[in-house]
């Protein structure tokens, strides 16, 4: 980052909502691997590249502190993160239990307004993996449809614990390049887990969410070993 030259960065940010556009920008530059894991965040280049001041730069990258993205070093300053396997098996550990919960509360309360909503996410997950297929496209519809369980369970701290990790999972998914060779296979993944919802069926419901969300953890993860298998060799 601190070679990039002013041309090559980020196109200059208006005044609103400025820390939390700053932080999606870095998000999605460190998600789409524009800055790499183990990458120094000079807040002195961003602030000049985005045309801001060096104080939202340095509270945006806070907040992606917060979301597993960007660790800090004392006296080095803030740095992309780079994720292991077992922190993954965490991340996955931790996904399955707020959405297993999420999944029963929806069964038990009905599916409501949130039947057409999920139904409407499968759909936009097999158009984005049509033709014009991008792989960040696609992460972010998978991770839509998983945000709308846990919102439609009406369980706010579901929420928000999904949304405080939902970056770092993208970020695994796109380190590895893709789940299934077949784009549409993503989308397909997700159709069980409404047909459980629309059958009322607790137990179906809990146990397709958990195959789907096993089946995502043991695809990255073996990745990881991989990538950090040949890292050290």
């Amino acid at each position: 980052m601190d070679q990039q030259n002013d041309n090559d960065g980020f196109a200059p940010l208006d005044r609103e909502g400025l820390v939390q556009r700053v932080a999606r920008r870095l998000s999605k530059a460190i998600v789409t691997g524009q800055l790499a894991p183990g990458a120094r965040l000079s807040e002195s280049v961003v602030a000049r590249q985005l045309g801001v001041s060096r104080a939202p730069v340095r509270e945006a990258a806070r907040l992606l502190e917060n979301s597993g993205l960007i660790t800090y070093l004392p006296n080095r300053g803030f740095f992309v993160r780079s994720i292991s396997a077992r922190e993954l098996e965490d991340l996955y550990e931790l996904r399955l239990v707020i959405e297993t919960a999420a999944v029963r509360r929806l069964i038990r309360n009905g599916l409501g307004a949130a039947e057409a909503q999920l139904a409407a996410q499968i759909d936009e997950l097999h158009r984005v993996a049509g033709p014009d297929f991008d792989m960040l496209t696609q992460v972010e519809a998978d991770m839509e449809f998983h945000r709308l369980l846990c919102a439609a369970s009406g369980n706010p701290k579901f929420l928000a614990v999904f949304q405080q990790i939902a970056t770092e999972t993208e970020l695994s998914i796109m380190l590895i390049g893709r789940l299934y060779d077949d784009a549409h296979r993503l989308a397909e993944t997700h159709e069980p887990i409404l047909a459980a919802l629309r059958a009322g069926d607790e137990a179906r419901a809990v146990e397709a969410i958990r195959y789907h969300i096993d089946v995502a953890r043991a695809v990255v993860t073996e990745q990881f070993r991989k990538l950090e298998g040949d890292l050290s060799e």
